[in-house]
């Protein structure tokens, strides 16, 4: 059972997505731009939890060459940082909804785009997209979401979602009609255990 804080977290992002799409976006905008006013307000440069999650990642991405990356919900650019280094030659893309945390972003992987949006006004068509503990911001539009995200991958391309373990089930479950299954790999001996999920755009496995 989840514990309470996660509850009433949840609980919290339903309530905003039952706005309108500006609405929404307006509100959690500005609500990324206060949990910014800080560095790293997230530990995510530090804690060694994250830097964990971030590694296994990294291991879990299928063997094959990447053009376009993007990071949906990249935060202060951490993990993004470290696709850029693992993937040298690819033109890599780091999204956030907070411009603040976007600044900071830019200085920490300077050779990344980064653009500030909100997940449902996102275009173009990439390679690899990367969703990390992303989904349940979105509450009551999961499926939009997951629709969106689906309409970023281009041909052949992978989506890796990265959530809390079980919630990752009920966070994933759109992908699963849309999408063929690529493995997932859960990792549960951390005090909060992640599900790595991979997808591929419809007619590529493996």
């Amino acid at each position: 059972m989840a514990q309470l804080p996660d509850l009433l977290h949840r609980t919290l992002f339903r309530t905003i997505s039952l706005l309108t799409p500006y609405g929404q976006s307006l509100v959690l905008r500005r609500y990324f731009d206060w949990w910014h006013r800080s560095p790293d307000p997230w530990l995510l440069a530090s804690s060694p939890y994250e830097q964990r999650k971030y590694e296994e990642t990294l291991k879990a991405l299928p063997d094959r060459t990447y053009r376009t990356i993007v990071d949906v919900g990249c935060s202060e650019g951490v993990f993004t940082g470290m696709l850029a280094a693992a993937r040298p030659d690819a033109e890599i893309t780091g999204v956030d909804i907070s411009e603040t945390a976007l600044t900071r972003a830019r200085r920490n992987a300077p050779s990344v785009r980064f653009v500030q949006s909100d997940l449902f006004s996102l275009t173009g068509h990439y390679d690899l997209v990367v969703c990390s503990e992303t989904l349940y911001y979105l509450g009551g539009r999961l499926e939009e979401a997951s629709d969106r995200l689906c309409g970023l991958l281009g041909p052949e391309a992978t989506l890796v979602s990265v959530h809390p373990w079980p919630e990752a089930r009920r966070l994933n479950r759109f992908f699963e009609a849309r999408l063929d299954p690529g493995g997932e790999r859960i990792v549960e001996d951390t005090d909060r255990p992640f599900a790595i999920s991979l997808y591929f755009g419809t007619g590529r496995r493996g």
